[in-house]
């Protein structure tokens, strides 16, 4: 896996990626204390409100930054946000309204929406041998698991010797630091084979329409809400679980954190093997599954262990979600980098960014409300029920025969067509690799 690092620029990009992950995981942690700060018995409202700001920020900027994108050169853009992002850190121990928060929130988080995309569909064009793409994507998951524990401890090492204030000063260092590294990479900007056509509505909306009409892309969405329901019910429920069901203490959250990042370590590590001899589709689907039976076995398997068996059920329980969780998602960049063409890629990455928060903002109030006003048993069931829907739904959805080259025609265009001169024989009946692009505008009926 390590050895695709040998490539200067891939591996310049994924030290910029670690660098910015661990600023950002600094963040939020010094965030929940400044809200603290601000607002006292009133921060979770504001941590809250902060959230649903950084998720309509993903959902609205990142299909507008995606529609131009191709356009724009990519290092540039890159370093640009990381700057932005940079001096948003920087300002944010200063402010002393619970307003400036949200406003300095939706700035970085603005900046976030453009840069992430950005740099997803970047690996593909420098990497573009598929087996090493898929190595990165492991890398790339291995990098967020990572800084999920690392950041807290770090941060905990940090606030032991200094005040929360300055952790900010170690994100605007971190995003610094990524901008340096992306500044000695050479990111050539997507040459497109065919002028635009359309006005902003068109480009701003180029990503979704190529994504809902690929069959496989459809079922990816699903899935990403099956994936969504378990995480969501990990990060919103199980401080609560711990503290006020278990009784156990501020370091056990950590450890139970910890255990469901352990397992998507693990998946994240084996992937890459079980990828080269299994298909995309049986991997994502068995996982998003796999997550509806665990959520379930939670829900039925708590209320019944017994005192001295609810801890160690909870780590195993999160330890096997965290492994079905990555294997549900870490293949996503290799279905968007098959089903588009590479001047469309930002434009796609984006559209999948925007949609998986769609999906987050489904699953985060659901599962708080149900686990605040009702039970965690009820949480755990309603997340099951919602993963396994996710999960039917892409198997209905993701074609089981799904070839990237696929026989179709062009009855429309005329016999001189440059298309039909360079990819068609002479009975007018094409195979290539089918995505949908201008002159590809709906998918070929299944056969």
């Amino acid at each position: 896996m390590l050895s695709i690092l040998r490539n200067r620029t891939y591996r310049h990009l994924f030290l910029a990626q670690i660098i910015a992950l661990l600023g950002t995981g600094l963040a939020t942690v010094a965030l929940a204390l400044l809200a603290y700060e601000l607002a006292g018995g009133a921060a979770g409202a504001v941590l809250g409100t902060a959230l649903a700001i950084k998720m309509i920020a993903y959902i609205g900027i990142a299909p507008i930054v995606g529609a131009f994108a191709d356009q724009l050169p990519r290092r540039s853009l890159l370093i640009a946000m990381d700057v932005v992002r940079a001096s948003v850190a920087i300002v944010l121990p200063f402010v002393d309204q619970i307003w400036q928060i949200y406003l300095l929130i939706f700035i970085m988080q603005s900046a976030s929406a453009a840069f992430t995309p950005t740099f997803q569909a970047t690996i593909p064009d420098i990497l573009p041998d598929e087996r090493d793409y898929t190595r990165a994507l492991s890398l790339s998951r291995l990098a967020y698991d990572t800084e999920n524990l690392v950041s807290p401890m770090l941060a905990a090492a940090l606030l032991s010797v200094m005040s929360f204030h300055w952790l900010f000063s170690g994100t605007a260092i971190g995003f610094i630091a990524s901008a340096l590294l992306v500044s000695t990479t050479v990111l050539e900007r997507s040459r497109s084979t065919e002028p635009r056509k359309g006005g902003i509505y068109t480009k701003t909306t180029r990503g979704m329409r190529i994504y809902l009409k690929t069959p496989r892309l459809q079922g990816l969405l699903a899935l990403t809400l099956a994936a969504a329901a378990a995480s969501a019910m990990v990060i919103v429920n199980t401080v609560v679980i711990v503290r006020d069901i278990l009784g156990l203490g501020q370091r056990d959250v950590a450890f139970a954190f910890a255990a469901y990042g352990g397992g998507s370590i693990l998946a994240a590590l084996i992937l890459p093997r079980l990828l080269d001899r299994i298909s995309d589709r049986t991997i994502m689907i068995g996982a998003a599954a796999s997550l509806s039976v665990g959520l379930a076995g939670l829900a039925v398997g708590l209320p019944i262990a017994g005192l001295a068996w609810l801890w160690p059920t909870l780590l195993g329980g999160w330890f096997i979600l965290g492994i079905a969780y990555s294997m549900s998602v870490t293949p996503t960049g290799r279905l968007l980098r098959r089903s588009a063409n590479a001047e469309d890629r930002p434009a796609l990455f984006a559209a999948q960014f925007a949609l998986s928060h769609v999906c987050w903002l489904i699953a985060y109030p659901v599962v708080g409300w149900l686990g605040a006003e009702v039970t965690q048993e009820a949480a755990l069931g309603s997340m099951a029920i919602l993963a396994g829907f996710g999960s039917g739904l892409a198997l209905w959805l993701w074609p089981r025969h799904d070839p990237q080259i696929i026989a179709h025609s062009h009855d429309e265009l005329a016999p001189d067509h440059p298309h039909l001169q360079k990819d068609h024989g002479e009975n007018r009946i094409a195979s290539h690799p089918y995505v949908i692009d201008e002159l590809h505008e709906h998918w070929p009926n299944r056969v």
